[in-house]
């Protein structure tokens, strides 16, 4: 149920592709909230998912734009503005893909041509986002501007490979745009570092299925899921936020301030099974 925390408000929904995407949660969310959307995703990704089906049950129209290209990133806030009767309210980035890992090169083998690719789509794209909005004066006074990334920009996950890199730009593009966009618009930029979520984009990390398991473990809340997500996404794009910009927001149940727990360290233990004395202390050597 919605509590009208966007009644009124008119915003963009980049990446929905199908039913695990964040984007796709985000969607349903924000027009749940009171909301009117566009969406948009790649020509591909439009014809490979069933983003149609999202836009049919939100009465939403789809903008099809490769988010690299400046070019039809001004189509969809030229067209969305027209779709939508006038600026919009917030736009939720939500965009990311490495060749290399989809190639499964490992981080000391990478192909650098790929690499190029997997900083255009996952960050640079969002620079060219923010750039198109600002000279377009598409967004309201007071938006708000949210992309996700994920704790590897900070500390190295194993398996996540290029794309920690990209995350990693992502997150700084968001804190050096974010002050001139709040200074000159009072528009809001800020990024939300998600819990490990099952989408179709971080399955194919090598690993993922463990990642997900150890960091559910590690968590006291637990994995934050891409439901969870949607609802932080609303309070960023509400006016409850309107002073909070150019933070890197953690929303992984308590991941982030762990060091070790209790069901991690149960669970790392037993690979040391059979390697005890008759009193269960752990033999060295």
């Amino acid at each position: 149920m919605g509590n009208n925390l966007l009644k009124g408000k008119k915003g963009i929904v980049f990446g929905a592709l199908n039913e695990m995407s964040i984007a796709w949660k985000v969607a349903e969310r924000v027009v749940e909230e009171g909301a009117t959307i566009t969406l948009s995703n790649t020509p591909i990704a439009v014809r490979m998912g069933t983003t149609n089906a999202l836009a049919e049950k939100l009465n939403c129209q789809i903008i099809p734009a490769d988010a690299t290209s400046v070019e039809d990133l001004e189509n969809v806030f030229k067209q969305s503005m027209e779709i939508l009767g006038g600026k919009v309210d917030f736009v939720l980035h939500s965009i990311g893909m490495s060749p290399n890992v989809r190639k499964k090169r490992t981080y000391d083998d990478l192909d650098y041509s790929m690499l190029n690719t997997t900083l255009d789509i996952s960050a640079i794209s969002f620079h060219k986002m923010l750039q198109v909005a600002k000279k377009l004066d598409a967004i309201n006074e007071w938006g708000s501007i949210v992309a996700l990334t994920y704790i590897a920009a900070q500390r190295t996950m194993y398996g996540y490979n290029d794309m920690a890199d990209a995350k990693a730009m992502l997150e700084s593009i968001a804190r050096s745009f974010g002050y001139i966009y709040g200074r000159e618009h009072h528009v809001r930029v800020n990024t939300i570092s998600q819990s490990p979520t099952m989408t179709t984009a971080g399955s194919g990390v090598k690993g993922f299925d463990s990642l997900v398991d150890f960091s559910e473990r590690m968590s006291p809340l637990g994995n934050a899921t891409a439901d969870d997500c949607a609802n932080y996404c609303v309070v960023m794009f509400s006016d409850l936020t309107k002073k909070v910009t150019m933070q890197n927001l953690f929303h992984d149940g308590g991941f982030s301030s762990m060091g070790m727990s209790f069901r991690a360290m149960e669970q790392y233990l037993k690979s040391f099974d059979g390697i005890k004395d008759k009193d269960g202390n752990i033999i060295y050597g």
